[in-house]
């Protein structure tokens, strides 16, 4: 199955790309794409009608960015946390159901569209604590690599 990683921001620290690179690396040569998508720029006290209208701007690239027959996850506050044994089935159920790959959505500083979090198969919080773009990215490729290594029976996960 192939992984797709949207994010609004992305990671620019070498740190992190290093550490998330040597997951994408364990998955397999061609397995794990990554997609940074830059943020909509608002004034420093943004209106909440200036946040929306950023957010719909953002979900049109994004919603660009999905191939299609990918089984999408949205990254948010109010998803649903699973273990890794959950994850690992629910992308190995995506897979049996015919989708070619998951995508995995993270969305800028003030979140995601509802658009966006409406077209997603799944919504999934990684953490009741609000983390960094490039923490969660790291978290989420962690997590990624534990459920593939769970899909094959490896001893990563013990």
């Amino acid at each position: 199955m192939k992984i797709k990683i949207i994010s609004l921001g992305g990671t620019t620290e070498k740190g992190y790309e290093t550490l998330c690179g040597e997951y994408y690396k364990r998955m397999g040569s061609g397995t794990v794409e990554t997609r940074d998508l830059k943020p909509e720029a608002l004034s420093s006290d943004p209106s909440p009608a200036e946040i929306r209208n950023a957010l719909e701007k953002e979900a049109d690239r994004i919603l660009a960015e999905i191939p299609r027959q990918y089984y999408v996850i949205a990254l948010c506050v109010e998803g649903k946390q699973t273990s890794s044994e959950e994850l690992a089935a629910m992308l190995d159920n995506a897979a049996l159901s015919g989708k070619s790959g998951a995508a995995f959505i993270i969305g800028s500083s003030y979140g995601l569209s509802e658009r966006v979090k409406k077209a997603a198969d799944f919504r999934l919080s990684l953490s009741r604590l609000t983390l960094p773009h490039k923490l969660a990215r790291l978290v989420l490729s962690e997590a990624v690599y534990r459920a593939f290594e769970i899909n094959k029976g490896s001893r990563y996960h013990k």
